[in-house]
């Protein structure tokens, strides 16, 4: 199954690329074990947090390491299959998933794409916001520690992922970063800040309208 990424989705080139990055950014903060490792965290995460809001700073690098994008906005999420990115700089885009659908808004073209919720999983990052099974999509192992953070790697099982690597920083008991390696050689790092845990988040939140005289294309 073909996986849904910005590119796929928007006509402007380079934005955004790593939507399913994006995605994962779910995974919230919870009260755990002092000695537990970062797969009993992530673990932990996934069982435990059903809603979350918090902003992010995320960084492309090509698989040369020669360019580098940078993008930044705030999302929000409630289990099941509900999120909300809204991408500030460089360029506004929101992407909004309401259980049934994922919309991508570009606000400067003024384009919405639709797709089924169902074929924008899969074994992704993605699978741990959905409330997907952990230990079916990925296989799991402790990483050492680096640059002052816990790391678990997530090595996708779907042959057809276009994932090659996900890792998961931790601080202590929080959620620092999410470093992910596409099969391209790609590799790209959300960092988070002002995370908050199981808040009481509006429902009209996750619900999209399409603004008046925006191209909808259905995919």
């Amino acid at each position: 199954m073909k996986l849904l990424s910005l590119e796929s989705l928007s006509k402007r080139p380079g934005r955004g690329r790593v939507l399913m990055l994006a995605l994962a950014a779910a995974v919230a903060t919870t009260a755990l074990p002092a000695r537990a490792d970062a797969v009993d965290t992530l673990r932990s995460f996934v069982q435990t947090v059903q809603s979350g809001r918090a902003a992010f700073t995320q960084v492309a690098t090509s698989p040369d390491g020669a360019k580098k994008k940078t993008s930044s906005g705030e999302f929000e999420f409630q289990r099941p299959n509900r999120f909300r990115f809204d991408y500030a700089r460089p360029y506004e885009q929101q992407i909004v998933a309401d259980g049934q659908k994922v919309w991508l808004f570009d606000v400067d073209l003024n384009q919405v794409t639709v797709r089924p919720f169902d074929q924008t999983l899969g074994a992704t990052p993605a699978a741990l916001l959905a409330g997907g099974s952990l230990e079916r999509d990925f296989t799991l192992s402790a990483e050492p520690d680096q640059g002052g953070l816990q790391w678990a790697a997530a090595q996708p099982k779907a042959k057809e992922s276009q994932i090659r690597q996900l890792r998961v920083g931790f601080r202590g008991k929080d959620l620092a970063a999410i470093e992910l390696t596409d099969a391209l050689g790609q590799r790209s790092r959300l960092d988070f800040a002002r995370f908050e845990a199981n808040l009481k988040l509006p429902a009209e939140r996750f619900r999209f309208s399409a603004p008046a005289g925006a191209d909808v294309l259905q995919q």
